[in-house]
């Protein structure tokens, strides 16, 4: 069954926004990250001069790859799992599964976007070297990934009560 969007909830539709933009900034991190990456070679090997910043600005660009590209799979259910179990499982033990899977990465986000954003709040006195930004810009990816997860994780249990025919990550015949 394909959802149109006249049928999606307004929260879903907010959701894959929220999914749209993160992934267009994960997209435009990488090709920053390949482009100052380019400048360092040619610094290093043709001027003879290392631009010393890309380390740490690489580090950045890294982290909100990482952590954002992890939040889209969860909202996309392309996160890391084993589902041998649940799929040899009978029905109402694959639903099992799939209502603990949304609980645990639901706190898992929750979790994560406190304790990074104390982290942030923490560390955002000290500067960066050689880029002299807050160092507390290193935590805001995780904040964000965790902020996503647990907003996608809330979308799934939405979903999942109010389907309750197959998991919802279940391929359609």
């Amino acid at each position: 069954m394909t959802e149109t969007s006249s049928n999606r909830s307004r929260y879903d539709q907010f959701l894959d926004l929220i999914c749209y933009i993160s992934t267009v900034i994960t997209g435009t991190a990488l090709v920053i990250l390949t482009v100052i990456f380019g400048w360092l070679v040619f610094g290093r090997y043709v001027l003879n001069a290392t631009p010393t910043w890309v380390e740490q600005v690489s580090l950045l660009l890294v982290s909100l790859i990482g952590f954002l590209g992890a939040s889209i799979g969860v909202h996309h259910k392309t996160h890391l799992r084993v589902s041998f179990f649940g799929d040899i499982s009978p029905r109402p033990v694959r639903r099992a599964f799939e209502f603990a899977t949304h609980v645990a990465l639901g706190i898992f986000g929750a979790v994560m976007m406190f304790n990074s954003y104390k982290l942030a709040v923490f560390k955002w006195g000290n500067d960066i070297p050689l880029i002299h930004i807050p160092e507390g810009w290193r935590a805001v990816p995780i904040m964000l990934c965790g902020a996503f997860t647990l907003l996608y994780s809330i979308g799934h249990l939405i979903h999942f009560f109010q389907d309750p025919g197959e998991p919802a990550g279940t391929p359609e015949p």
